[in-house]
C-alpha cells in the first residue's frame, strides 16, 4: 500500500491539474476578475437612484402583501371570533 511510488503519481497528478488549470486560463489577463469586496468603486447598480427606489418599492409591496397572507392564514386557521 505504502510503496515508494505513491508521492510520485501523486505529484503527477498534481502537475497535470495544474497545467490544465493554467491552460485553460491561457488567454485572460491577470486582472480580469474584480471583486466588489476590495474595489473602491460602488458598482452600477448601486449608483442608479431609480432602481434603488424601485428596488424599495417592490420590496415594501412584497412585505405586505406576505403579511397580509400571513393574517389571512392566521384567520382561516385560528377562525378569531371578533
Amino acid at each position: 500500500m505504502n510503496n515508494w511510488f505513491a508521492p510520485l503519481q501523486w505529484l503527477v497528478f498534481l502537475a497535470l491539474w495544474r497545467m490544465s488549470y493554467e491552460t485553460a486560463n491561457i488567454n485572460k489577463p491577470a486582472n480580469s476578475e474584480k471583486s466588489f469586496l476590495i474595489e473602491k468603486t460602488l458598482p452600477r447598480e448601486a449608483c442608479n437612484p431609480r432602481e434603488k427606489e424601485w428596488t424599495e418599492k417592490a420590496i415594501k409591496k412584497y412585505a405586505d402583501a406576505q403579511e397580509k397572507k400571513w393574517q389571512n392564514w392566521n384567520e382561516a386557521m385560528f377562525e378569531r371570533s371578533d
